[in-house]
């Protein structure tokens, strides 16, 4: 059998070494590039971030990013978003008061979250819906979180004439949303690649879907 071969987009954020060792150990071959070409061919490209919204922005934007991302969802190819690079999918960003605009793939603010210590930084649980394949075989399972923003209400009407996203929560004072599965369009806030033998069964789960 064939290693399904992933992108760790590599625009200037995100732990994408880490990420790499991750997915490979996880059964992809990883290469860590920019190149629009082997962005589209791969089959899984994943969107790593740390930081600001908006500096995230900026970066996906310089290298093509988004237009990139829009093609391979056109096209039902798989694209997984990381911490950062889950809340760019979103319709924007409020960080100190300025709005950046996201990839808007989902409809939805990133905010601060309401806590009374920042960062989220450690392990957590989730709440994810029963029929979610990104969390079989680890339901009771903790992940690590570095963010201090997060969406707190998920906006997606339920459509007939679609399946709905699957959403997982987390309690961070209040409420936010740690995962979304939206067909080829995975992310999760928290970092699977350091969130031990549970964060690398998520990857092995996304992985699969790639085969």
């Amino acid at each position: 059998m064939v290693a399904p071969a992933v992108v760790v987009l590599d625009y200037g954020s995100g732990n994408l070494r880490s990420a790499q060792r991750a997915l490979e150990r996880a059964g992809a071959t990883v290469e860590v590039t920019s190149d629009p070409d082997a962005v589209l061919a791969a089959d899984g490209l994943v969107v790593p971030g740390v930081g600001a919204f908006a500096a995230c922005m900026a970066g996906l934007t310089a290298v093509n990013g988004p237009k990139l991302i829009g093609r391979r969802l056109a096209g039902g190819r798989p694209v997984l978003g990381i911490c950062v690079g889950m809340q760019v999918l979103f319709d924007a960003g409020v960080e100190h008061g300025v709005e950046t605009a996201g990839l808007a793939q989902w409809p939805g603010v990133v905010e601060r979250l309401h806590a009374d210590v920042l960062p989220h930084m450690g392990w957590n649980t989730v709440q994810a819906p029963a029929q979610s394949r990104m969390f079989e075989g680890v339901r009771d399972d903790y992940f690590y979180f570095v963010h201090s923003y997060g969406v707190l209400d998920w906006t997606l009407p339920a459509s007939d004439l679609m399946l709905p996203p699957l959403v997982t929560w987390t309690d961070y004072g209040t409420p936010f949303v740690s995962a979304v599965e939206n067909g080829p369009l995975w992310a999760t806030q928290f970092h699977p690649e350091k969130s031990g033998d549970g964060g690398a069964r998520v990857l092995r789960n996304w992985i699969e879907t790639l085969a």
